[in-house]
């Protein structure tokens, strides 16, 4: 019972502990904060424990998470502008705060998200231009320049500021006129000083111009007398020409008074706008001289106006570029000036001269279109005498003038040179010529005279000139000299030709082994080659006689032409042969009107609508202005592919007839000949002609050379094809040597009859061949 007692009161005692533990655990000890955590931290409570942390903006001194047990830990204010100089980005400040930061833009900056006050990231700070937000910033007279970040103004010249600060803000300065003529009485000296707003002009008396324009040099400009112009007539018309004239005067004129015109408008909106009117209608040759010095003079007249150094203007019909110098003593250097066409270059020595009174003014004055005007004016009989293979000339670059303000250029050792553009390619076979516009009674003309050729290539040439006028480059076509050799085969191979085609006439005409239609032709096509090279080889270079130069052009292109229309019966003929077995002759006067008659017609035509083109100036033959050469081309291009037809269905029957069951062998094959040697004749014939049309062309001496070579054996390539390839003619020239031969071992009697009986025997054999 005791025992009982006992442990029932020990129950008791644990129960009881128990109760008190779980009461004192459930105590929330971050209720008060201030007793479990220090200042500028935060209290978390877990079922077991409590801990400390530091709010933003502050850092522990020890542990990251503590407890008040650790009696040595506070948190302490971070201090990030410290921490991280570059924390608010260029351009920005930093402020650090109890527990945070902000940033600012500096002055002279704005923040581009227009907060004042920002984290990192929330903005940029972009440049505050002050001068263009507030163009009167600064005030008058007065120029504003931006900084970096700020701004500062500055007086304008001729002007000082108030506060004797070369550089201010605004609101610290004035600025206000100086007056130099008070300030320096000898400014102008010897003329009379009147100030200005902002400056001061030196006045020359009435007829009188600074030298240096309208900026005054001081201790180095002088007065000079002006010399202008006399302007157009009162009772004259109204022209572009004299419109010029007239506005030149007034310029001049107007030059010593204090409201001088203003130089760059006046190039501008007065003389560029009559040159502009001027140049749209036609410019006869006798105008051509008149203008361009008219048009020089006004340019340089006007130079003296600019206030800059370099202008450059450009109109609808022309373009000038203008380089001045004022100086106080003489420059020296290159100059250059160029526009998309040509480039001009000389040197300042050049321009100034040897007496300089401190101005100097070089202009190029390019012309866009003048080069159609002025195409055919050349001086032809110069350029013949230095050149007699010359055989024509065309300007091949835009027409430039060049003007200076030295007086006496010619006193000058130096030269200007010129580098042009070319409108055309250059070809190996023409020459660049680089000439001046040369003033003379007819009106003037382009010479070449004091002007050279430095180098040309495809595209551009480079000339050098000692005297200004104005310039172009020439395209000169050159005549190659016919060499040695071209003439030699020339000679040779057309006496050859003449010799064999006169063989060929007498074959076809004498052997009864080949009579026939085909033989018909052959002898027709030979006659007339052999009249066309016989007039080729005697008339083809006389071109004094311009009669018989014509004469002698017609009778080549009619023979030529009936060589061509021959050639072209023969393919018809083969084709009626392969096709119309049965029918494969022509009649002669169908040939006849065929072969002569279309020539005739086409040679009649030609001359009566274009007489002139019988004859040029190198040869007798056709001319290749307005296409007249086609009038020989056309109707060869025509035949040639009509055979190229015939023969090719003439060659593609005959391939149908071989494959066949039962072919005529014989028959065939003399056919297939036949087609061969005319094939071959076509691609010697063609191929000349279009040789030819390169000769009289392009002059290159390759073409030359191959049309000469086909021009002059074609004779021997007829003969070789029609007579030496034939058998029938080699047995009748073997007989006609064996007759002649034998004639002085055997009597005359029998050779004859030997030569008789063989004859009848090969007639015989060739009987269906002769029909042909």
């Amino acid at each position: 019972m005791q025992a009982s007692y006992r442990l029932l009161l020990l129950g008791i005692c644990i129960v009881w502990d128990q109760v008190q533990c779980s009461a004192s655990s459930g105590r929330d000890e971050c209720a008060d904060p201030v007793a479990a955590c220090p200042a500028n931290s935060t209290c978390f409570d877990t079922l077991e424990y409590f801990y400390c942390q530091c709010v933003p903006g502050y850092r522990s001194t020890g542990k990251h998470n503590f407890t008040d047990k650790d009696r040595d830990t506070f948190c302490k204010e971070i201090n990030e502008c410290r921490e991280n100089s570059n924390l608010c980005g260029q351009n920005a400040s930093c402020q650090n705060t109890i527990g945070n930061y902000s940033c600012s833009c500096k002055a002279g900056f704005r923040s581009s998200s227009g907060q004042v006050n920002f984290m990192d990231g929330q903005s940029n700070c972009t440049e505050i231009n002050e001068c263009r937000e507030n163009s009167n910033l600064c005030g008058q007279n007065a120029s504003c320049r931006n900084t970096i970040g700020n701004y500062s103004c500055s007086c304008n010249p001729g002007f000082m500021p108030s506060s004797g600060q070369v550089n201010f803000m605004a609101g610290q300065s004035i600025c206000t006129d100086i007056d130099e003529c008070s300030e320096t009485p000898l400014i102008c000296s010897p003329v009379n000083c009147t100030n200005t707003n902002g400056g001061y002009q030196c006045l020359c008396k009435t007829g009188t111009f600074p030298s240096t324009g309208i900026k005054w040099v001081p201790n180095y400009s002088k007065c000079i007398e002006l010399s202008c112009s006399e302007g157009p007539a009162e009772n004259e018309p109204s022209t572009p020409l004299g419109e010029i004239q007239r506005l030149l005067r007034e310029t001049c004129l107007q030059q010593s008074d204090q409201g001088s015109p203003d130089g760059k408008k006046l190039l501008q909106q007065d003389l560029l706008r009559n040159i502009d009117v001027l140049l749209t209608g036609p410019l006869h040759k006798a105008m051509i001289s008149r203008f361009f010095q008219i048009v020089e003079d006004a340019v340089m007249r006007a130079t003296p106006l600019l206030d800059e150094e370099q202008t450059q203007i450009n109109g609808i019909a022309l373009g000038v570029e203008i380089r001045l110098s004022r100086f106080t003593a003489s420059p020296q250097g290159p100059v250059t000036l160029g526009s998309g066409n040509v480039t001009l270059s000389t040197d300042w020595s050049t321009v100034a001269g040897e007496n300089s009174s401190g101005f100097a003014a070089v202009a190029l004055i390019s012309y866009y279109n003048l080069e159609e005007s002025l195409n055919h004016s050349f001086d032809e009989d110069a350029l013949a005498r230095e050149n007699h293979n010359l055989t024509s000339v065309q300007l091949n670059s835009k027409v430039v003038s060049a003007a200076i303000s030295n007086a006496m250029p010619e006193r000058h050792s130096s030269s200007v040179n010129f580098t042009f553009s070319h409108l055309q390619l250059k070809d190996s076979s023409q020459t660049a010529v680089c000439v001046y516009w040369k003033n003379d009674s007819s009106g003037g003309s382009w010479s070449k005279d004091g002007c050279e050729t430095v180098e040309a290539n495809w595209t551009h040439t480079a000339c050098r000139c000692h005297h200004l006028s104005s310039f172009a480059v020439l395209m000169a076509l050159y005549e190659f000299q016919d060499t040695f050799e071209l003439q030699l085969i020339t000679w040779v191979g057309l006496g050859l030709s003449l010799i064999c085609l006169l063989l060929s006439i007498l074959t076809f005409s004498c052997c009864r082994s080949v009579k026939g239609t085909r033989s018909t032709i052959h002898l027709h096509l030979c006659i007339s080659l052999f009249i066309a090279d016989l007039v080729f080889l005697a008339g083809i270079s006389s071109t004094s006689n311009k009669g018989g130069c014509a004469l002698v052009a017609g009778l080549l292109h009619f023979f030529f032409l009936a060589v061509f229309t021959w050639m072209c019966l023969e393919g018809i003929q083969l084709y009626r042969m392969v096709v119309t077995v049965f029918n494969a002759t022509l009649p002669r006067h169908y040939m006849f009107l065929f072969g002569y008659g279309i020539p005739a017609l086409i040679v009649g035509i030609s001359a009566a609508a274009n007489r002139q083109g019988y004859g040029t100036e190198r040869y007798c033959w056709l001319s290749l202005d307005d296409g007249f050469i086609w009038s020989f081309f056309g109707p060869v291009c025509v035949i040639i592919l009509f055979n190229i037809l015939f023969f090719v269905i003439t060659i593609w029957k005959l391939a149908e007839k071989f494959s066949s069951v039962n072919p005529d062998l014989s028959t065939l094959k003399k056919i297939q000949v036949f087609t061969s040697t005319a094939v071959a004749q076509l691609c010697i014939l063609g191929l000349m002609w279009i040789f030819g049309c390169f000769q009289f062309d392009s002059r290159s001496l390759a073409m030359s050379y191959i049309f000469t070579v086909l021009n002059s054996f074609q004779g021997v390539f007829i003969f070789i094809m029609h007579c030496l390839l034939c058998k029938q003619v080699r047995d009748d020239y073997r007989n006609l040597l064996s007759t002649a031969c034998s004639a002085k071992k055997y009597s005359e009697f029998s050779s004859t009859s030997q030569s008789a009986s063989s004859q009848g025997m090969k007639s015989q054999h060739d009987t269906k061949e002769s029909q042909m």
